[in-house]
């Protein structure tokens, strides 16, 4: 799929991009090139001590920030499929400086599309979140706003042969920033600091968004929000499969933050179709049967939705346990 074609990664050197682009090498060695699109030269070259040039002659460092549109059609340049990773992402931070977040998650989305529409670009693949469904924070509010600009996208392309779809999913294990490497500091105090005893979280692995991402690449038409089928879990089950005999110290929702997150909302279920292994939210006025019959789905209940809180999968202490050492920490044991 990938053998022949040029790629760009936006935000290449986070967590998700430094497992895609891990997966690319080792799945398809035919790859053209690989672009690390990215603003921390000091992360780019610590990833180049990974990928030497003599040994990975595809790939390119490129310093540059998404706000920067011209920057970024330059980027652009030969290149076949954009996977869009770049974000501002953690949720006290965007409360704080709304206006950064809206620079890099808003404005940085519209560039993108710019600099697609203008380089020739067969496929972009931008990369969502759970928080973006009925936002009640910045941050959510802003990837909302980029997945309804990467849709629109599809509306003025024109001619290009061309198309923008979207991946949204729920925590990623271990990624940075995220609640299971805090834990696993934490615990170290015999401490554990929870913000509330019922609240839950969608949970997906590095390994099943890059799975997911390269899925999109080959089967999307345009314009789809894609959700995976995953399992949640309770923050408090996530402690206990850490640390089981630490102290659980309860210190209250953070701003901006949900008991549960939804990745479909009720009002999403007109328009979302249900296959296989995901859902796909479609444009509210795209031919759903091209799609159901692309897919192989079929329409989801009116007033379905799909919430962390009412989820029918359930991670438990002993397969949070086990995820925990496959996919964070293969040095990983409970702290007893």
């Amino acid at each position: 799929m990938l053998n022949g074609k040029s790629v760009l990664i936006t935000g290449g050197t986070g967590s998700f991009g430094k497992k895609i682009v891990e997966t690319i090498f080792n799945t398809y060695p035919g790859v053209k090139l690989v672009v690390i699109y990215s603003r921390d030269e000091l992360k780019q070259f610590e990833m180049a001590q990974y990928y030497p040039a003599n040994k990975f002659p595809a790939v390119r460092f490129f310093i540059g920030d998404v706000r920067d549109r011209e920057r970024l059609i330059r980027a652009c340049e030969g290149i076949d499929i954009i996977i869009h990773a770049a974000a501002l992402k953690q949720v006290p931070a965007a409360e704080y400086n709304p206006d950064e977040c809206i620079k890099t998650n808003v404005n940085g989305a519209q560039n993108v599309i710019d600099a697609s529409l203008a380089t020739g670009v067969k496929i972009v693949i931008a990369l969502s979140t759970d928080k973006a469904a009925a936002p009640i924070n910045l941050y959510g509010a802003t990837k909302l706003v980029s997945d309804k600009l990467f849709v629109a996208a599809n509306n003025i392309k024109g001619h290009r042969d061309l198309r923008f779809s979207i991946v949204r999913y729920g925590n990623v294990m271990g990624s940075r920033g995220s609640v299971i490497p805090f834990f696993l500091e934490k615990a170290k105090t015999g401490i554990i600091p929870i913000t509330h005893k019922d609240m839950t979280r969608f949970n997906i692995s590095l390994e099943e968004g890059v799975e997911m991402v390269l899925w999109a690449i080959e089967n999307a038409i345009g314009g789809e929000i894609f959700v995976p089928k995953i399992p949640s879990y309770m923050i408090e089950t996530v402690a206990k499969a850490i640390a089981p005999d630490a102290c659980l110290e309860y210190v209250g929702i953070r701003p901006g933050e949900k008991l549960h997150e939804e990745m479909i909302t009720e009002s999403d279920s007109y328009n979302t179709i249900e296959f296989d292994k995901y859902y796909a939210i479609l444009p509210t006025d795209a031919d759903k049967q091209k799609f159901i019959k692309k897919f192989g789905a079929w329409d989801v209940e009116e007033g379905f939705k799909y919430n962390s809180g009412t989820n029918s999968q359930w991670e438990t202490v002993d397969s949070m346990r086990e995820k925990i050492k496959k996919y964070v920490d293969t040095d990983f044991k409970p702290i007893l």
